[in-house]
């Protein structure tokens, strides 16, 4: 089937080339319209956008909504990071109680309570000593002596106390160099406890003003909390881009003054490259599509997509001028070919984007449709503003004197380009069904390699870094990146504290806690535990309702009786009269702890295992999962680490989708497309091709080089298709083009489709492999390893389109021909 679609190219074409002021002024309004969406446009950073509508983070979130956490829905917490030769000496502890006391007093800080070492030290020197200013009244009375008795004694009845100091504390010399402080803070609008890191907070500026306060106090306190986090993640999105876009647009420029040599010319490709970006970014103002670490790739992609149209749409038409073709009949020449190529690559392109809506993740998934859509933008602006400003310029050259440099086509004449791209001309005369034959046995071979392939799911992968590479200390000063301090700070916690909420896993549990049996299930299912989970006499070291009626029991005297005779069995587990036994915890000193472990109707319970700390993520999720299905009644593994393990296998499961439905969906619409414009269907079947060997060789070089399936990689696979295809659509439009004005043949419409087109694909292929590659230079290292991966797949898809597709090409004709005869 050959329809005609020539009659909607012509009607363009008349608006292109007989009325484009006319044009200018549409596309120069609505991208004003876009404009306005731009201060719309809101950030969101960190791990928590990953996890929505992930089962086990929703069963975090229910944890935390039903077991009253250590910071209630309606407060949030700052933490006071004190370093020092000895953070536990008179010096240090006044320092730190000075901090506290300032916070306090400021109506600002919303601060309800305050909590250090250096308050518990104080209420063993006395205990009236409730607030900062009188904790430190009783420092200042103590001699130095009476100060380190009083961090024995402490450590002895205080069991929170060591918890607050580093791990080389010694009780004997009173001494530890770092510590917590804990500042409480009560929000209006509340908090809500998920998994990850970053996102908005309220906390943010009491954070930032906190800072002020522990500057001014000396000594070394740095303020850590989840408002700092918040803010630290938006400013180094801000900072990457305001490094990443520059640098991008001045590799670029230069490309394209190599592709163009003409300076008119050039300043038509940046306006259009600037409005693709205006488009697409107001559009997600306009559209409410928070800006996320994963959209840093989307200006990068549709300035290497918009590089790619600008330098075929003029190069073509430089080569219809040299045919002798006036201005508007050498653009009409040039967009009866290139605009239905666009077309077609915009069709295959969007494809390939758009094929992450499949992903359970939402950022993937606004990742593609942002790319979708701004792919969608490129190509209407470059294929019908482009062209008519190409036009009016070109018209204004022949009144005014506006200057003109080269307007010849790039690899033309006998350029040394020219004689690498007579290679791929040659394969396909000497031996093209062995060389093709070669590459898809090796293409596979590098497929099953590439089964190795890790996935991967961390808070690293969305910090800032800790120190900023070397390389940006020459910068300029307005794009030099701003101070960090978030991964600092987590490291220096996880280094010099004990493990906390990353070394343990929850099991929530649902069901009547007071059924006889509710309490037995719980503590059998601790038996024998698996590898990953820490042992304690045979069984998992758990926190749980079983563990604070134990606990209760040491210290409660009549509560153990009450236990023993609701202990049918004498192990320690009440099997009978559990709701008197609840009755009795809620009425005592215990009935806080007993409520962050109990629901108010009793039908839903937790138990927190302490697991390995050099235990895998998988391993550790495979066996909380092995645990919960211990359980008698219905149980979720959940916590930080089984949430990050079920978003990594999201990952691989995207990544394998999205690849699956890139590729089918291209091959559908590339057989559908030829079969509908040129009535030659196996076409797009020779045109996937290439792609297919493009997408082995990028997943092979992952594992190779050791780069693992996450958040950012996990759209690799599915924009090799939807990038790579553009090289090979290029190819094969302008193939069958030839190939009909030639005669069918095969070798005579591969001389000028490799030259003339493969010219405008080597220059496409520079700006967008550096343009992307500048990527590398981002402050996160896994948008690096996208930026890199990204313009190594361009590459490998151009190689594969110059080299590849005219043997394809050469034995689709003959196949061709043989199916005809």
């Amino acid at each position: 089937m050959d329809v005609n679609y020539q009659r909607y190219v012509d009607r363009v074409n008349t608006l292109i080339t007989e009325r484009p002021g006319t044009v200018i002024l549409v596309f120069l309004l609505v991208t004003a319209g876009f404009a306005a969406g731009l201060g719309s446009v809101e950030t969101a950073a960190g791990t928590q956008q990953f996890a929505q509508n992930v089962p086990a983070e929703q069963a975090f979130q229910e944890v935390n909504r039903q077991f009253t956490p250590t910071f209630t829905a309606d407060t949030g917490s700052t933490q006071l990071i004190q370093s020092g030769e000895n953070v536990l000496g008179r010096t240090e502890l006044l320092r730190m109680l000075r901090v506290q006391e300032e916070l306090a007093d400021r109506p600002a800080m919303r601060v309800s309570s305050t909590s250090s070492a250096a308050s518990i030290v104080a209420q063993q020197l006395d205990p009236s000593a409730t607030t900062p200013e009188e904790q430190q009244q009783a420092i200042e009375g103590a001699t130095d002596t009476e100060i380190r008795e009083a961090v024995r004694q402490a450590d002895e009845q205080n069991p929170r106390f060591s918890g607050l100091l580093s791990n080389d504390f010694n009780r004997g010399s009173a001494s530890a160099s770092a510590t917590i402080g804990v500042v409480t803070h009560q929000l209006p609008a509340g908090l809500e406890a998920s998994s990850g890191q970053g996102g908005a907070s309220p906390l943010t500026p009491i954070q930032e003003r906190a800072q002020y306060v522990t500057e001014s106090a000396g000594g070394d306190i740095r303020v850590f909390g989840s408002g700092i986090t918040a803010a630290e993640f938006t400013m180094v999105i801000t900072d990457t881009l305001r490094i990443v876009v520059p640098a991008a647009l001045l590799l670029i420029t230069f490309f394209l003054m190599v592709a163009y040599r003409d300076l008119a010319d050039l300043l038509l490709g940046v306006v259009s490259l600037l409005m693709a970006l205006v488009w697409t970014f107001g559009f997600m103002g306009l559209a409410g599509i928070p800006f996320s670490q994963v959209l840093i790739a989307v200006p990068p992609m549709l300035l290497a997509v918009g590089i790619d149209f600008g330098i075929h749409a003029v190069n073509r038409y430089r080569e219809e001028r040299d045919e002798g073709y006036d201005i508007t009949e050498g653009m009409r020449q040039a967009n009866d070919q290139v605009l239905v190529a666009f077309f077609i690559v915009t069709g295959t392109t969007v494809i390939g984007f758009a094929a992450n809506l499949t992903s359970d993740l939402v950022p993937i998934r606004e990742f593609g449709i942002v790319a979708a859509i701004g792919i969608v933008f490129t190509f209407l602006i470059f294929g019908i503003f482009l062209p008519a400003a190409k036009v009016k310029l070109d018209h204004a050259r022949v009144k005014y004197p506006i200057p003109t440099f080269s307007t010849a086509p790039m690899g033309s004449g006998e350029s040394r380009l020219s004689d690498v791209h007579e290679v791929g001309i040659t394969i396909a005369r000497a031996a093209p069904f062995a060389f093709v034959i070669l590459l898809l046995v090796g293409s596979g071979f590098a497929g099953v390699y590439a089964t190795g392939i890790d996935t991967t799911f961390e808070n690293e992968d969305f910090l800032p870094p800790e120190e900023p590479p070397e390389y940006y200390e020459y910068a300029p000063e307005p794009l030099e990146p701003g101070d960090y301090s978030v991964t600092q700070n987590i490291n220096f916690l996880q280094d010099n504290f004990q493990s906390g909420q990353d070394d343990t896993v929850t099991v929530y549990v649902e069901g009547p806690m007071e059924a006889p049996h509710a309490l037995k299930s719980i503590h059998r299912a601790g038996d024998d535990p698996p590898d990953s989970f820490v042992r304690e006499g045979g069984r998992a070291d758990e926190t749980s309702l079983v563990t604070v009626i134990q606990d209760h029991a040491e210290r409660d005297p009549e509560f153990r009786r009450l236990v023993d005779r609701n202990d049918i069995d004498a192990d320690g587990v009440p099997d009978r009269n559990l709701g008197e036994i609840y009755d009795y915890l809620l009425d005592s000193p215990a009935s806080g702890q007993t409520r962050q472990y109990l629901t108010e109707d009793r039908r839903a319970t937790r138990v927190v295992y302490s697991v390995e700390s050099d235990a895998s993520q998988q391993e550790i999720t495979a066996d909380a999962r092995t645990v919960a299905d211990r359980h008698r009644y219905e149980a979720t593994a959940t916590g930080n680490t089984v949430v990050f393990q079920a978003i990594s296998d999201l990952i691989l499961q995207s990544a394998l989708v999205s690849l699956t439905v890139a590729l089918t969906g291209t091959a559908v619409f590339l057989v559908f497309i030829y079969w509908l414009l040129l009535g030659r269907a196996s076409l797009g079947i020779a045109n996937v091709i290439p792609v297919a060997i493009t997408v082995t060789l990028i997943a092979a070089s992952m594992r190779a080089l050791g780069i693992a399936f996450n958040a950012f990689t996990a759209t690799i696979l599915a924009i090799t298709i939807g990038l790579g295809i553009d090289y090979s659509v290029h190819i094969t439009h302008r193939f069958a083009d030839e190939y009909e004005k030639r005669g069918q043949e095969v070798y005579a419409a591969l001389e000028p489709t490799i030259l003339g087109t493969g010219g405008a694909l080597a220059g496409s292929m520079l700006t967008t492999v550096f343009g992307i590659g500048v990527l590398v230079l981002s402050l996160f290292p896994a948008i690096g390893q996208f930026g890199f991966l990204t313009a190594l797949s361009v590459f490998y898809s151009y190689l594969a389109s110059i080299f590849v597709l005219p043997s394809v090409l050469v034995g689709w004709a003959w196949a061709t021909d043989r199916i005809a005869g």
